[in-house]
């Protein structure tokens, strides 16, 4: 991987003290979503992890609701469709739902439950991967709905929280990493 296309990328990134709230190190992609070149280069550098790590995929899964601003034009690159998974009562029709544990509470995820069919392969993807309650609710969703989860992919990975420990054995990737 080109480290100048990964610096553009990077460069995109600031950062915000004490938000959300005291002793919190925002990590915010907006300047990167502005940015025509930097964002088309964000996306080259996933399709070019996707495609050599995953010869295989039907669906590119993402989060509610910034996985869903890398995961359509991820997906349209890839040339497969996309899956929304969003916060609970967005989804007209049946859905399935998951409830999980957040640092500061409780929240619920849910997908249509005829979004993917059992045995289609899915890659999950979101923007930043923190303490990984998020990621770990989907792919148990996803399972749930007997897809198989190839994989997770998140732009920014914050290092320290250990995030991705809570995902097991399905394999993780970040673009950034942070401490």
């Amino acid at each position: 991987m080109s480290d100048g296309r990964l610096r553009a990328v990077r460069d995109r990134v600031r950062s915000f003290p004490d938000f959300p709230q005291p002793g919190v190190l925002f990590r915010d992609i907006s300047p990167l979503l502005k940015d025509p070149v930097a964002f088309r280069t964000l996306i080259d550098l996933l399709e070019d992890h996707v495609r050599a790590s995953f010869p295989k995929i039907d669906f590119v899964v993402g989060l509610d609701s910034r996985g869903f601003l890398i995961g359509t034009p991820l997906a349209q690159r890839l040339g497969i469709g996309f899956v929304p998974v969003r916060k609970k009562g967005k989804l007209p029709g049946a859905t399935e739902s998951i409830s999980y544990s957040l640092e500061y509470g409780r929240a619920e995820l849910e997908i249509q439950s005829d979004a993917v069919e059992a045995g289609q392969k899915v890659l999950i993807v979101d923007d930043l991967l923190a303490t990984g309650g998020t990621m770990r609710a989907a792919c148990e969703l996803l399972k749930r709905l007997k897809a198989e989860v190839l994989g997770c992919l998140v732009i920014i990975e914050l290092k320290a929280l250990k995030g991705s420990e809570k995902l097991n054995s399905i394999p993780f990737y970040s673009l950034l990493q942070y401490d």
